[in-house]
Formats: C-alpha cells, sequence, structure tokens
C-alpha cells in the first residue's frame, strides 16, 4: 500500500470510528475485516476480541440461516432496514435497526458490510410509554369509567368556504353510523380533528379514542402495538393489551394509513372481516369492537397504484371516504382561521392582539400555505413572538419571511419577485424540478426515485406532498 493510500485508509478508518453507527465488515470467508468503536460499545465487546474472528464464532446464536451478514454473502443482495434483538456478552438486551450491503470488487463479492444502529433507549423510552399507557388501560377496565378521550367536536372545525363545509356535513352524517371512514387530504388539514369530532358526535363519544400514526414505529414494533403481545412471543415480549384491546368498544384512528407495512396491511384486514383479534404469540382470539377510521396524506389511488395500499383494505376501510381541501383551495377561510389562532394565543403570550393588518392579510392569503392549517397555527405563533408587548395587531413584518407569495397570486407582484430571489426559496424551487425530473426519469416510481436521489421513501412521499407534485395525466 502507498503511502497516500495508507494516509486515506487512516483517516476512513478515524472518520468511521468517530460516527454513531456501528460498522461491522466481513471477507467473502466470514471473518471480520473491520470493526468500529461504536459496534464495539453495542455488542459489549473489545475490537481486540473480533478483528479477524468468523462471525458465526463470535455469536454462537446465530448460524447461515439466520445471520444477516451471513444471508448477504449466500444472496449478493442488500438486506434492507430491519430491527434485531439480541443479548450481547454481558447479557444486557440490545436492539438495533441493521442494515447490511454486499461489497463487490470488479464484479466479484469479496465481503458484506453491515450498519447497525442502536436504538435499545428509544425502544425502552417506548415501552414505558406503552406500559403507561396500558396501566391506563387496565386502570379504566377495573374502575368501568366510560370516559372518552377525544377532546375536539365539530364546534371546533372553523370554515364557511364550500369545499370545507361539504367535507363537514359528510362527517356530521357519517357520525350517526359505525362504518369506516377515511380522511384523505395532505398533512395539515386537520384529519384527527375530524375523526375526533366523528367519534364525539357519535354513540361511542364516552368510549376510548385512541390514534396511532402507521409512519411513526417501524413495521416490526407496530405490530406488537396494534395486536398486543403474549408473554413469551418474542424476545422480553410481555403481556399488552393491543390497540384494539385499548380502543375496544369505541374508535381506533389509523392515520397515515399508506406507510403502514403491507404484512400489516393483510393482518389488519384479517381482524377487520373475521372482528376477531389475537394478540403475537398469544393461544386464543377475543371480539374486536372497534370503529376504523383511517387517513391518508395522498391521493389513494396514487397510494394504490404505487403499491403503498391493498386494494382489498381501501374498500373495506373507504365505506365513506371524506376528502379534507388544502388550505389554498379555501383562502376564504384564512382570517377567519387566523383569529381562532390570536384568539387562542393571546392569553399564552399576554398580549392584546386583535386583528391582522391589511398587508399582512395580503401576504397571508397570496401564500399557497403547503402546511395548510398547521403551517398557518405556526405562522401566526411566530408573529406573537416579533409583536411588541403594546401592540394591537399583526403586521407583515411581524410574519415569517418564508411566507412568500406565489408569482402570479400575489397583490403585490413586484414584492413577490424579490422576495423569490431570496437564496431558501431558489433552493425549494431547484429541488422540486430536481424531485419531478427524477420522478418522471423513473416512470414515477416513488421507490426508484428514492433510490436516485438518495432518500428515504417516507422522506420523498413527504417532499412531493409538500410540494405538490403529482403523477402527470
Amino acid at each position: 500500500m502507498s503511502n497516500r493510500n495508507r494516509i486515506v485508509s487512516d483517516y476512513f478508518e478515524h472518520i468511521l470510528n468517530t460516527v454513531d453507527v456501528g460498522v461491522h465488515f466481513i471477507d467473502r470467508a466470514g471473518n471480520t475485516v473491520f470493526y468500529n468503536d461504536k459496534m464495539a460499545e453495542i455488542d459489549g465487546l473489545d475490537r481486540e476480541q473480533v478483528l479477524g474472528k468468523n462471525i458465526l464464532h463470535l455469536y454462537p446464536s446465530l448460524t447461515q440461516e439466520t445471520s444477516t451478514l451471513e444471508k448477504v454473502l449466500q444472496t449478493g443482495e442488500q438486506h434492507p432496514a430491519h430491527i434485531q434483538t439480541y443479548f450481547n456478552v454481558t447479557g444486557k438486551r440490545i436492539m438495533t435497526i441493521n442494515s447490511t450491503y454486499p461489497i463487490y470488487d470488479n464484479g466479484k463479492l469479496v465481503g458484506a458490510l453491515e450498519v447497525a444502529k442502536d436504538i435499545t433507549s428509544i425502544v425502552q423510552l417506548h415501552d414505558q410509554i406503552l406500559d403507561l399507557r396500558h396501566q391506563l388501560y387496565q386502570s379504566k377496565q377495573k374502575e368501568n369509567k366510560n370516559k372518552g378521550t377525544a377532546r375536539y367536536e365539530f364546534s371546533d372545525l372553523i370554515g364557511k368556504s364550500k369545499p370545507f363545509q361539504e367535507a363537514l356535513a359528510l362527517a356530521k352524517k357519517t357520525s350517526r353510523t359505525v362504518s369506516p371512514v377515511m380522511l384523505c387530504g395532505p398533512t395539515g388539514t386537520g384529519k384527527e380533528l375530524f375523526a375526533q369530532s366523528i367519534h364525539n358526535a357519535g354513540a361511542r363519544r364516552n368510549r376510548p379514542f385512541i390514534a396511532q400514526n402507521c409512519a411513526a414505529v417501524p413495521a416490526d414494533l407496530l405490530e406488537g402495538i396494534m395486536f398486543g403481545t403474549a408473554r413469551g412471543a418474542f424476545t422480553g415480549a410481555v403481556d399488552r393489551a393491543g390497540l384494539f384491546e385499548q380502543a375496544s368498544g369505541g374508535t381506533l384512528f389509523l392515520d397515515e394509513l399508506n406507510s403502514l407495512d403491507i404484512y400489516l396491511q393483510a393482518k389488519l384486514l384479517r381482524v377487520l372481516q373475521d372482528g376477531m383479534v389475537r394478540r403475537i404469540g398469544g393461544t386464543y382470539e377475543q371480539q374486536a369492537d372497534v370503529r376504523i377510521i383511517t387517513a391518508l396524506n395522498m391521493d389513494p389511488s396514487q397510494a394504490l397504484q404505487e403499491g403503498l395500499l391493498r386494494y382489498d383494505l381501501f374498500f373495506r376501510l373507504s365505506v365513506v371516504k371524506i376528502d379534507l381541501p388544502p388550505l389554498q383551495h379555501r383562502a376564504e377561510d384564512i382570517p377567519l382561521l387566523a383569529n381562532h389562532f390570536i384568539e387562542k394565543l393571546n392569553p399564552v403570550f399576554g398580549l392584546q392582539i386583535r386583528g391582522i393588518s391589511p398587508s399582512a392579510l395580503n401576504r397571508l392569503t397570496a401564500y399557497s400555505w403547503p402546511g395548510n392549517v398547521r403551517e398557518l397555527g405556526h405562522a401566526i405563533e411566530s408573529a406573537f413572538n416579533m409583536a411588541e408587548i403594546d401592540e394591537e395587531l399583526i403586521e407583515e413584518r411581524h410574519l415569517p419571511a418564508g411566507l412568500v407569495a406565489d408569482r402570479g397570486k400575489s397583490s403585490h407582484p413586484d414584492d413577490a419577485d424579490t422576495a423569490a430571489d431570496r437564496l431558501p426559496e431558489r433552493m425549494k424551487q431547484m429541488e422540486r424540478e430536481a424531485i419531478a425530473l427524477a420522478l418522471q426519469r423513473n416512470g414515477y416510481n416513488i421507490s426508484q426515485t428514492a433510490q436516485e436521489l438518495g432518500m428515504k421513501r417516507q422522506a420523498l412521499q413527504y417532499k412531493l406532498n409538500r410540494y405538490g407534485i403529482t403523477r402527470k395525466p
């Protein structure tokens, strides 16, 4: 090895030993070639104990069939992110998210690389939250308290625009039944507020309302959360009620259903068809008396076309489908919503703001609001932070600098042109164009586009929704 290559190698080794992820590289024979400090910390081993040793000798509990590194050596194909639970040499239970990749040299498979992120503390905190919720569930069962947990009602939903009123009228009708409801709309349009309002206006108002975001938890963990676990079902498993048991007699709201793993979609469909649920590792089934409300943050046809949502599950859950309009399609509601947020924030900030100046209102109505009502609420809160203690109106200078009016929509085109030249806005436009072009090159295949752009599928989906990028007809 030349002196220059040795220096580069030393730099890379130093970098890999400072990152907060474990890195384990084995050669074609399964012997460890590289093992960084973080992986040693996760496993509770010294690097000297591992380097040069065979993977199956280091971890006697693993076999060629169960070791992801060995599996990648056998298949030559990468093993995407998956959760792994094991005990290290000190007896500590470890949980990691691992991704394993084949390493080729001139087209020849020479080894396998595994990158591991330690999520033990995160999972422990998550388990504590689940245990607390389970204890609350058991307490309510014992005390027989029929008290709901949804806070919002239809009177809390603000808007007079035609598309909003149409959605509201349909939602009120669905509250009289127990049929599944699917709420469709971009992020920030108030899907959970509608779900809670439907629940509170129905016969199940005094029963539990349980909400779960399907994108917030890895599929391996979400299965236990949804259906519950029985002691001994897997390493560290305890008896714990799932969402269906906790929401018994009430409503279960599943947000971002398009992010739910396909395997779990099949299992969810089975529960809906049979009306029975069984805990993971359990030996008996129990009735699932739950009303299901779901939400999508993308067009259902796109979710179906991209394979993110099963057709049979979609038809089962969309008995009533309610489309929530984005804020840019209900601009006449912006003054009402803004004044609502002002009334809500005045006591919080100790101010006496009584309204919005005409120029500030022009800026609000000219903006496209990719984050919808939620973004509007954040903008008003930001303005409160900028206002002086004795001011009574939100002025244009108080608003976030990022509220740049869309070209052709602004009542002050010169101001909009100047603002659009700001670097952050130009970068957003460049990012949008790059994503749109990559999407077109890949035939509007989300997975392939995400791989080309070097980002996770969910991150790409978020940006597609944020920028309003859809498949061209």
